[in-house]
């Protein structure tokens, strides 16, 4: 079985990083751990750095931390399903929204509950995945913000580089405090959150770039993986080893580089492509693409190149590798935020916690 060794210890050094620079910036942070499968060690790794709220996409992950004790206050990122609302407000104390119907939803359970729930509602700045878009979002959210009587209306928010890759600026996030301006004058009503950013809005921070009103965060891979995928980047000052997967080596041979006959596509629709480097000393690993996302796993031992994968079996590359490896060996791996997500959701990995 494949193994994640996740460091406990690392992870809240990162958290306690990410907190800092928020800070100096009059900025929240919300430590999200939906890339964890909702692990409720993750999230206590996150308060124990000093983090308040705790940012989920998905029900199941939060009730999986309740019951390991895991408090209060929770937000749901996750645009929310009319069917899981009265589990959502029950669960939540904030809740990121972008529909009207939702929002009358919300409020109608609100009433008949007798309990509120804050609301931050989503504008599409540009990466075209949730939110009303910026043009029309003054409009609808004033609407919104009239529909609120038990529940509230306390900001809006934006989300990019998760869909369209669309890096976040000094110009798309000012657009979003003007938009929240504009609605404070039309509604008379006061919206002290703008959630601006995730982990790649980090670099407006990093290089004091990030306009003033924005004052949320929402952070969830620079603190598992010290990495910044939408903009390419190893942040310099995070751990990147707080997550590494072992694998198991079960066959050692060497092979051609390049297949033999006819070629097709592979078991996933893909068309492979290889380049002729002769003979190859190659391990197969335990592994598939049932169980992370091998492409973007990057080898701990120096020159071993991952080739291509199956859905159980990942190829492996060890002819320049210096150190002997043979069948019943491990090979270690650092892992991508999109390997990371499915290798924990995968049941046939195992999870090891550490917390040196």
């Amino acid at each position: 079985m494949p193994r994640l060794y996740i460091n406990l210890r690392l992870l809240e050094k990162n958290t306690k990083e990410v907190l800092s620079l928020c800070s100096k910036h009059n900025v929240e942070l919300i430590g999200v751990t939906k890339v964890s499968l909702g692990d409720p060690q993750v999230a206590q790794c996150i308060r124990n750095a000093g983090v308040n709220i705790i940012g989920e996409s998905r029900v199941e992950n939060i009730k999986r931390m309740v019951k390991s004790g895991i408090n209060r206050p929770f937000m749901m990122l996750r645009i929310p399903a009319i069917s899981q609302l009265e589990e959502i407000v029950d669960l939540c104390d904030y809740i990121l929204v972008s529909e009207l119907k939702t929002v009358e939803a919300i409020e109608e359970i609100c009433k008949n509950a007798g309990k509120s729930v804050d609301l931050i509602y989503m504008v599409d700045v540009g990466d075209l995945r949730e939110g009303v878009w910026y043009k029309q979002a003054e409009e609808e959210i004033c609407k919104a913000v009239k529909i609120c009587k038990t529940s509230r209306i306390i900001g809006v928010g934006t989300n990019l580089g998760c869909y369209g890759g669309i890096l976040p600026t000094n110009e798309n996030m000012a657009k979003l405090v003007y938009i929240r301006d504009k609605i404070e004058q039309r509604t008379n009503t006061h919206l002290p959150i703008v959630s601006g950013g995730n982990t790649a809005a980090l670099k407006l921070l990093e290089h004091s770039d990030l306009p003033e009103g924005v004052n949320q965060y929402r952070v969830g891979e620079a603190i598992m993986l010290g990495t910044d995928v939408t903009n390419n980047r190893k942040i310099d000052w995070l751990e990147q080893k707080t997550v590494v997967l072992e694998a198991e080596v079960i066959e050692m041979k060497t092979k051609p580089s390049v297949p033999e006959g006819q070629s097709g596509l592979d078991a996933f629709g893909r068309q492979p492509v290889f380049v002729d480097k002769g003979l190859r000393k190659r391990a197969i690993l335990a592994l598939g693409e049932q169980d992370t996302v091998p492409k973007h796993l990057k080898p701990l031992d120096k020159n071993a190149e991952v080739i291509h994968a199956s859905s159980d079996h990942t190829i492996v590359d060890i002819t320049e590798v210096q150190r002997q490896i043979n069948v019943g060996d491990t090979m270690k791996f650092t892992l991508s935020y999109a390997a990371l997500l499915r290798a924990m959701t995968c049941p046939h990995v195992e999870k090891i916690y550490r917390g040196e």
